[in-house]
């Protein structure tokens, strides 16, 4: 068959990513702008995203996807011979004609009379509007639940907010919820918001072992686009410092005060996560689960081909956060002096243990902290 006609058929596929997503990676979920599930073969797990919104060709194109797992990418056409187990291209088309036989209608909501328009569910939009509701956390219960945590080095933090009453929904066919939320702002490279991450918490105060996150199911989700981007605190510069959660990188902090540091958020985008143009050395803060080891893997080669030195950050137990509450700040602080270059231990350990270094208030706005964000 003509290379025209596949051409065609991943487009008119990709004007139907979502659908295609629901029917053939069923395993998977949406989260933002992407589809996210373990692999083209509709494995369970989050290491590949499927674009949902985009252009039709390309750069960013809708339908186009990644596994940051293994580095494999493609369309949809790829998605339904992997997860069909089809043999030529022929078959592939056929069940892709089939497919785009049926009716797939998308849901339009008309926006009620003299109000503005709902920007569209995930997309970055709503993200932007969600973070300029939401409060600086200072004196909140996000500044609470982080503390408790171990975490009070607070210091460049206008990249988190704090709401007191965020949506939450269980699913799409459950009632919606209300619980207060940290809300953590996903910048780009130019420090522009792409996309937030939501931390739903306990109003009651800590609940437990989730030390303070709402009693609900998944009490972490992002919307919008998260590929390459991240939550960042502190300047770019030649040395920064990357890992997956809020937590594990703020509990970093509180040993290397001054070093730059990006929050990705999730094994998958860890391995996908951008790199200044300014970047010399990159420290990689691993999770010790079989996820954050394949994208650990990744993100290290990819920092290599660049021409980064790439180092990796191990914890004591399973994440540096976990090392910080049941080890201490002394031991955690310990523990990274080794693993780090001996130059960067003069230049961002030792400020830790500078008696009364003032430290820039918490809850700056996200408006005057943009040129912190990397």
């Amino acid at each position: 068959m003509a290379s025209f006609d596949a051409s065609d058929l991943a487009a008119r596929l990709a004007g139907h990513a979502e659908a295609v997503c629901r029917n053939y990676l069923s395993k998977g979920t949406r989260q933002g702008g992407y589809w996210l599930v373990g692999d083209v073969r509709n494995t369970p797990g989050r290491s590949m995203f499927v674009r949902l919104e985009g252009p039709m060709s390309g750069k960013g194109a809708a339908g186009k996807w990644t596994d940051a797992a293994t580095g494999e990418h493609g369309d949809l056409l790829d998605v339904i011979r992997e997860t069909c187990g089809l043999l030529d291209f022929r078959q592939v088309a056929e069940e892709a004609r089939r497919f785009l036989s049926r009716s797939h209608p998308e849901p339009v909501r008309e926006p009620r009379r003299g109000r503005k328009s709902a920007a569209p569910m995930g997309s970055p939009e709503a993200a932007r509007r969600l973070f300029a509701m939401a409060q600086p956390i200072k004196g909140t219960l996000a500044e609470t639940y982080l503390r408790a945590r171990g975490i009070t080095s607070l210091h460049e933090t206008g990249s988190l907010r704090f709401h007191p009453r965020c949506f939450f929904r269980p699913d799409e066919h459950s009632p919606t919820e209300i619980w207060p939320a940290m809300i953590a702002a996903v910048t780009d490279l130019n420090g522009e918001l792409t996309g937030a991450h939501r931390t739903w918490l306990d109003p009651n105060g800590l609940n437990g072992a989730t030390l303070g996150k709402a009693p609900v199911e998944t009490p972490r989700r992002a919307m919008g686009n998260l590929l390459g981007s991240a939550l960042r605190f502190g300047l770019p510069g030649s040395v920064m410092a990357a890992g997956e959660g809020v937590e594990t990188m703020l509990s970093l902090r509180c040993v290397l005060p001054t070093m730059p540091m990006a929050a990705a958020l999730s094994a998958a985008h860890l391995a996908a996560i951008k790199f200044p143009d300014t970047l010399h050395r990159l420290y990689v803060a691993r999770d010790d689960d079989p996820a954050g080891d394949a994208a650990v893997t990744t993100l290290m080669t990819r920092a290599q081909d660049a021409g980064i030195d790439a180092v990796i950050l191990s914890p004591t137990l399973g994440d540096f956060n976990e090392d910080l509450r049941l080890l201490g700040l002394a031991a955690l602080r310990a523990a990274i002096r080794v693993q780090i270059a001996p130059q960067d231990v003069a230049r961002f350990v030792e400020h830790a243990a500078l008696p009364g270094r003032r430290q820039v208030a918490v809850g700056r706005s996200f408006r005057s902290t943009r040129s912190h964000m990397g």
